[in-house]
Parts: C-alpha cells; sequence; structure tokens
C-alpha cells in the first residue's frame, strides 16, 4: 500500500522548513516522515547520540530521547504538567482543544488528577481485571474460531482489534450489537491525541465524543435505576458514597476507558506479534518455553511500544542535562526512544523475549502512570498463549506491513499472516 499522498506532501513541506535546522546541526527531526513512521528507531538513536535535549520548532517544544531523562520529568508532576494550558499553544492548536470540563485525566494536574484517580481505583482494581482471564480466553477462542482460512487472514482484524473492544465493551456493559460503532467511536477519538491531525478527523473525533456522551448518558440513568456488574455502575457508586464525581466527570472517565481500553492494547498486539514474526528465533523461543509469555510481553512493549510520544508543560524554570527550560514551555517525552537507550538495555535494539525489560516506560510512570496497564498485559499474553495453541506456525504474508501515520500512538493498518493449525 502506497504512503498516503497527503502525508507525502506533508512531509515534503515540513523538510522544507527544516532546511535551516539541518544547515546549522547537519541533522533535523521530522517524526512525520513517511520513512520515520515506519521505523522511527533509528532517528531517535540519531537524536540521542546528537542532541538528546533537542529543541524542536516543528513540534514548538524540547524532545527528550533519555530514559534517564523521561523517566524523571514523567515522575515529577510538580515541575511538569499535563495540562495544555500550562503550555504555549499555537492558536490553531488550542482552537482544537476540549472545554476545560471535558478534559479526562490525561489531562489535567493534581489535586483534580488525585480525585479523579483515586475513584476510578474503586472501579479498575488488580483483582478485578485479574478474574476477567477466563471471559478473555473465551472471547479470543471464538475469534480465532471464526477464522476462515488460517492460511490467509489479517491478524489486525482478526484478533488485534476485535479482541480489546469486546473486553471493554463488555466492562462498560455495552451490547454487542453496539461494538461496531463502539469501535468506530474508539479510533476517532484517538486520533485526536495526535498534535498535527486535520480540522477533518478533529470535527470527526469532536462528533464521536458527542454520540459517546449521547449513549452513555442513556446508560447511566439505566445504571442509576437498576446497578450491573460494570464500570458504569462503579462508577455511579463512587459518586453515591461522597466520591464528588460529577456526571460530566463519569462521561469523561468512560470517553478515557474508551481510548486507554482498546487503542493502545490493539496496537501491543499487532505490533507484539509482527516483531516475533520479524525474528522467528524468539517466537520459537516461546513455543518451547511458554513460561518466558508474560516477560515477553514487557520485552514486546519496549521494543515496539504502543504510545510513542507523551507531553509535559514547564510549570517553573528548571534545567535539564545543562539546558534551561523555561515555564510554560513544551516537553515531548519520546517514550520510544527511551526504550532503546543503551545506557539501561544492553543491545537495545535487539528483541530478547528472555530480557527483564519492565524499566520500559511505555505505560508512563508517575502519577499518570496507564491505569489500562494490567488489562493490556493480560490480553497481551493472553493473546500470544492461545495464537502458539492454535497454531503450529505462523508467518507472514503478502505485503510488507505498514504502520499508520502518527507521533504519538504506533499501529498497523493490517498484518497479513499464513498459519498452519496445531
Amino acid at each position: 500500500m502506497a504512503f498516503p499522498v497527503v502525508e507525502t506532501l506533508r512531509s515534503a513541506a515540513v523538510d522544507l522548513l527544516l532546511l535551516p535546522e539541518r544547515w546549522r546541526s547537519g541533522f533535523a527531526y521530522n517524526p512525520f516522515s513517511p520513512k520515520t513512521a515506519q521505523d522511527p528507531y533509528p532517528a531517535y538513536a540519531e537524536l540521542r547520540a546528537r542532541a538528546p535535549v533537542y529543541r524542536s520548532r516543528l513540534l514548538q517544544g524540547w524532545v527528550l530521547t533519555r530514559h534517564a531523562d523521561v523517566n524523571a520529568i514523567l515522575r515529577d508532576h510538580r515541575r511538569f504538567g499535563s495540562d495544555p494550558r500550562k503550555g504555549t499553544i499555537p492558536a490553531r492548536r488550542r482552537a482544537m482543544l476540549p472545554p476545560a470540563e471535558e478534559y479526562t485525566m490525561l489531562m489535567l494536574d493534581p489535586p483534580d488528577h488525585t480525585r479523579l484517580r483515586a475513584l476510578v481505583n474503586k472501579a479498575f482494581t488488580p483483582r478485578a481485571v485479574a478474574a476477567l482471564e477466563p471471559r478473555i480466553r473465551g472471547t479470543l477462542g471464538a475469534l480465532l474460531d471464526e477464522i476462515a482460512d488460517p492460511a490467509a487472514f489479517d491478524l489486525m482484524d482478526c484478533v488485534a482489534r476485535p479482541l480489546p473492544v469486546i473486553v471493554i465493551a463488555e466492562m462498560l456493559g455495552v451490547p454487542p450489537e453496539d461494538r461496531a460503532m463502539f469501535r468506530s467511536w474508539s479510533a476517532k477519538r484517538a486520533r485526536l491525541l495526535e498534535p498535527t491531525i486535520g480540522i477533518r478527523e478533529w470535527r470527526g473525533g469532536k462528533a464521536a465524543g458527542q454520540a459517546f456522551d449521547a449513549y452513555f448518558r442513556r446508560v447511566i440513568r439505566e445504571r442509576r435505576d437498576s446497578p450491573r456488574d460494570d464500570i458504569v455502575s462503579a462508577l455511579l457508586r463512587a459518586q453515591d458514597e461522597g466520591g464528588r464525581l460529577s456526571d460530566r466527570e463519569t462521561l469523561n472517565m468512560l470517553r478515557l476507558l474508551l481510548a486507554a481500553g482498546n487503542e493502545t492494547t490493539v496496537n501491543l498486539i499487532g505490533n507484539g506479534v509482527l516483531a516475533l514474526l520479524r525474528h522467528p528465533e524468539q517466537l520459537e523461543r516461546l513455543r518451547d518455553d511458554p513460561g518466558l509469555i508474560a516477560g515477553a510481553v514487557e520485552e514486546l512493549l519496549r521494543f515496539d511500544s504502543p504510545v510513542q510520544a507523551d507531553f509535559r508543560r514547564v510549570l517553573v524554570d528548571c534545567e535539564v542535562d545543562g539546558h534551561t527550560l523555561r515555564q510554560r514551555e513544551n516537553v515531548v517525552l519520546l517514550l520510544g526512544a527511551a526504550n532503546r537507550d543503551p545506557e539501561l538495555f544492553q543491545d537495545p535494539d535487539r528483541l530478547d523475549v528472555g530480557r527483564h525489560a519492565r524499566q520500559h516506560v511505555s505505560f508512563g510512570r508517575g502519577i499518570h502512570h496507564c491505569l489500562g496497564a494490567p488489562l493490556a498485559r493480560l490480553e497481551g499474553r493472553i493473546a500470544l498463549e492461545m495464537l502458539l495453541e492454535r497454531f503450529r506456525s505462523i508467518e507472514l504474508a503478502g505485503d510488507l506491513p505498514r504502520f499508520r501515520p502518527g507521533v504519538v500512538l504506533r499501529g498497523l493498518e493490517s498484518l497479513p499472516v499464513r498459519c498452519v493449525p496445531a
């Protein structure tokens, strides 16, 4: 599949804008180039080596690539905030921000974030997630049974995309007949995380949010009258117990869970399986020793993170590696680069399913550590276990898989595979 024309033209225009920067320093970071979209890691390596604290006019902020710096800033919510209003935002991007009352936890700082996180934790405990394993296995088993021809199918369409959306939809009490609509909303809302979306995509994401709210306002009314064993009912219980969670905050939380419980796990499964197919000796290690799979999920998260970037705003003047960062400046944390830092990970460009990789930052760090991390890990582990159980061989088929363009989320358009049933 050819890279979309609009993305190619945008990349060419960006290259022209970056010419002065390239002349001055000998290189320039263009995250929008087709080459970087397909494999960002050589560009990350060059950034780490040449300018680990890099001032980008294109991204209008500081770009950081070292694990030590990224990890420290993720943990430091006193000097680095998540609220975009506390940074410097171009007028065009500012116009695309949601109204403040629609901010999710991703965009909030303490004390608002602290209060909301404490409330949602009650509805999203690790114990509750672990209890989902039998249901996830049953769901994936049914999806695998539906594959008409194991010798030629798209793993993204048959496994990676439907599994997470079914799981999170069930957790939120969405009936099966509404899952396709739910998945469409999720994809459109996820695009709002990208800093370069156009007005058409922004309008699509906004409309999806409005449709989502209308749908769940009805669900909230129903759960107040007849509570169920789902997250909506749990959030309402927290609200009724004096947690001060308003209906608007409940909807914001559900919006966040929609994206957090779906898009990142889709990318974890797709990116992870692709990495193993490109390193068949590592796939065979897992087949020979399934006990390695839980740890392999961490290595796959490190090797090709579903989320490649996070953003912070400087709250007070400070210094990072000899560079002065001023209040209201923006900081781009390249999680994917930090996960390949040779200062922490030996031979970081090598996939090693036996590596102890829990120090990766794919789920963030600090107060914004991903709420859905236990669920993503569980789904990733079950997906690998059941694929290896179901098929005695799995290989890439057809054209080389292509990644969707994006700075924040990294995921495949498709993943054609050829399998032989066990």
